[in-house]
């Protein structure tokens, strides 16, 4: 008992990260957690020769079926579904790897992805997963599993953001967002966005937003006039490994926003309003890869 959780506890920040990069939901991450945890609480641990390939073994299989039901939710969802943000420890945004792997616009381009081609795609690119090791836990054969990741790859290669930026650039960029945004400096925001940036807003049905994305800075401007309240704070954070925006009105937690910036302007701006998708925003959580 006391190795099989020692094992766990060792292994389960990779785990989570695991999960949420397939599924780009904390909550459903965390459900997939415990029950891998029950699964190699039952395991004979003297017949396992590598418990970190076991335990991701475990997780991608529950993973991809939580996906499968996923899916049927998509369908009933109000508006844009965007993922889970979540406050991350200044070292995800240091691994530059790992923090572009959950930028909210690549896990955009991942929801793109079928649910073997996603878990092929996040074991191999992010997480260095043998093929042998990424056969086992989607039921294919090495060989398909090749074929699967040099497709997922392909298809997203075709639809990553194209910028040539380094992370300081960035957050600069993003700085001059905030601060544009903090003070009211329209010409600022002008100058911050690119002509073509789109907006998502993602309400859940529960809170006012866009039903669809917007388009183009002029209408984007006119937008975030119309929402955004009086009485409101914003501060800086850190989501999913890179700076965005907490939004609080009341001392409550409104909105987070996160920021895609290519070529020097903000180009892709999501804005998550769910409150069931801001609920784990009480603490930072440790991604690893």
């Amino acid at each position: 008992m006391t190795t099989a959780t020692d094992a766990f506890v060792t292994h389960r920040n990779l785990l989570f990260t695991v999960a949420y990069e397939m599924l780009g939901s904390a909550v459903d991450a965390e459900d997939v957690l415990q029950e891998t945890w029950l699964r190699w609480h039952e395991v004979d641990l003297t017949a396992v020769r590598d418990e970190r390939a076991y335990l991701v073994r475990i997780t991608t299989r529950l993973a991809l079926n939580r996906m499968r039901t996923m899916a049927r939710r998509r369908e009933q969802y109000v508006g844009p579904w965007l993922p889970e943000p979540l406050l991350t420890t200044p070292d995800v945004a240091e691994d530059v790897e790992l923090a572009d792997s959950v930028s909210m616009a690549m896990l955009l381009v991942l929801e793109t992805l079928s649910p073997t081609e996603r878990a092929v795609f996040v074991l191999r690119e992010v997480f260095d997963v043998g093929y042998d090791e990424i056969a086992a836990a989607v039921d294919k054969s090495p060989a398909a599993v090749r074929q699967i990741a040099s497709r997922a790859r392909a298809h997203v290669d075709e639809r990553r953001p194209r910028s040539d930026v380094t992370p300081t650039q960035r957050d600069e960029v993003i700085a001059k967002f905030l601060g544009a945004t903090a003070t009211g400096d329209l010409q600022g925001l002008m100058d911050v966005l690119a002509p073509d940036v789109v907006l998502m807003t993602d309400g859940g049905g529960f809170k006012k937003a866009a039903l669809r994305p917007i388009l183009g800075r002029d209408k984007v401007l006119r937008f975030l006039e119309a929402v955004m309240p009086e009485d409101g704070s914003a501060e800086l954070v850190l989501v999913n490994g890179a700076p965005g925006l907490r939004l609080l009105v009341g001392g409550v937690v409104d909105a987070i926003g996160t920021m895609l910036v290519e070529d020097g302007q903000v180009t892709g701006l999501y804005i998550v309003r769910n409150p069931e998708k801001l609920a784990r925003l009480d603490g930072v959580i440790a991604l690893t890869r």
